[in-house]
């Protein structure tokens, strides 16, 4: 491969990507080839480490390559396939900067992004939200984000004469221009109730995120609803918000002091599952019992939701299937400039499991 020339106003990253993918076309490398080192391909193409490690992930990402643990980098053997039925678009998937695909959540959201980007022979770029996205993409898939994130107008490709289009994931937005995949937040948390008034508590409270990121919201606008209709005139007294995806100290002082009172719930609905952990982890300093003294329910299912003790009841959301519908609905407007912006919602599956019982 021969040394590649910045091009004004485009990341190295993306021209080493181009060049590496354009040799695969050319058969320098067949499906199932081993590729250089990172290192020959930097020496080769006259860039740093850092450059063609970012454009391998990206070609790794769009499922051009594969990489073996310990063995190497390699042409994907279901390449051909892919460019068979390439679509000439790219789409740029949105993480905050904080995101971690090894979470759940996120992991689980980027498998159905990355599956049916490759049946659909869309190029995935992967995107940290503030980065300088240079008119790459036709269409930007935004995952769980904050509102600021979408307050400014859609940006316009000026090379391609093209508007582009934008997808939520996991969130729900009231704009013309946006289209959303989303679960239903609040009836996850109107079930929630439902499920501890069967159980027969009447004091409950509910422990989660502030209003900076939708889901956040209609998680505790669903259970500000079940509760008054439930007559639950006091559920907001027993109530904790905080910033983050986690309690910070001053959140976990609070579920203290919660949990501390005379008149403490004797359940709690925890709106994320580090919200749970959290719970968890505070009941058990304070000595008392999951659900002896305080019945939960959680939202999302990791593995581990199962082998905690007690293991723990909580919501199952359809995380694979959410990236899978934001990318063909974002494929649908993006090739469909009459299609208006799509909005789809699922519903959440309650998995019953040992921390729900009748309050003592």
């Amino acid at each position: 491969m021969k040394p590649v020339q910045a091009i004004a106003g485009r990341p190295l990253y993306a021209t080493v990507k181009d060049a590496v993918r354009d040799a695969i076309d050319r058969g320098e490398f067949a499906p199932g080839d081993q590729l250089p080192s990172t290192k020959a391909l930097a020496d080769q193409l006259s860039v740093s480490l850092v450059t063609v490690h970012r454009a391998l992930q990206e070609l790794v990402t769009s499922g051009v390559l594969r990489r073996g643990q310990g063995k190497g980098t390699f042409v994907h053997e279901h390449y051909s396939a892919l460019t068979s039925k390439a679509t000439g678009l790219r789409f740029g998937l949105v993480f905050h900067v904080e995101s971690s695909l090894a979470d759940s959540y996120h992991g689980q959201i980027f498998e159905g992004v990355r599956q049916r980007s490759a049946e659909l022979g869309i190029d995935l770029v992967l995107l940290r939200f503030g980065e300088d996205w240079r008119n790459e993409c036709q269409g930007y898939l935004f995952v769980n984000p904050f509102e600021e994130q979408l307050a400014k107008p859609l940006r316009f490709n000026a090379k391609k004469n093209e508007a582009q289009h934008l997808m939520v994931v996991g969130a729900s937005f009231d704009r013309d221009s946006v289209s959303c995949v989303d679960t239903d937040n609040a009836d996850m948390a109107r079930q929630a109730l439902k499920r501890f008034r069967a159980a027969g508590h009447t004091r409950i409270g509910f422990l989660g995120g502030d209003d900076s990121i939708a889901n956040n919201t209609d998680r505790w606008l669903g259970f500000l609803d079940a509760a008054r209709l439930a007559g639950l005139a006091e559920s907001e007294a027993v109530s904790i918000r905080s910033p983050g995806w986690r309690l910070d100290d001053a959140g976990r002082d609070a579920l203290r002091a919660m949990l501390t009172r005379k008149d403490r719930p004797t359940a709690i609905f925890a709106a994320g599952y580090y919200y749970a952990l959290d719970l968890y982890a505070i009941a058990a300093e304070l000595g008392l019992s999951i659900p002896g003294d305080i019945s939960l329910i959680g939202i999302d299912d990791p593995p581990s939701a199962a082998h905690l003790s007690p293991a723990l009841t909580t919501f199952r959301q359809s995380l694979v299937q959410l990236g899978r519908l934001a990318v063909g609905g974002l494929y649908e407007v993006a090739t469909d400039d009459d299609l208006p912006p799509q909005r789809t919602t699922l519903k959440a599956q309650l998995i019953e499991r040992d921390s729900v019982a009748p309050p003592a």
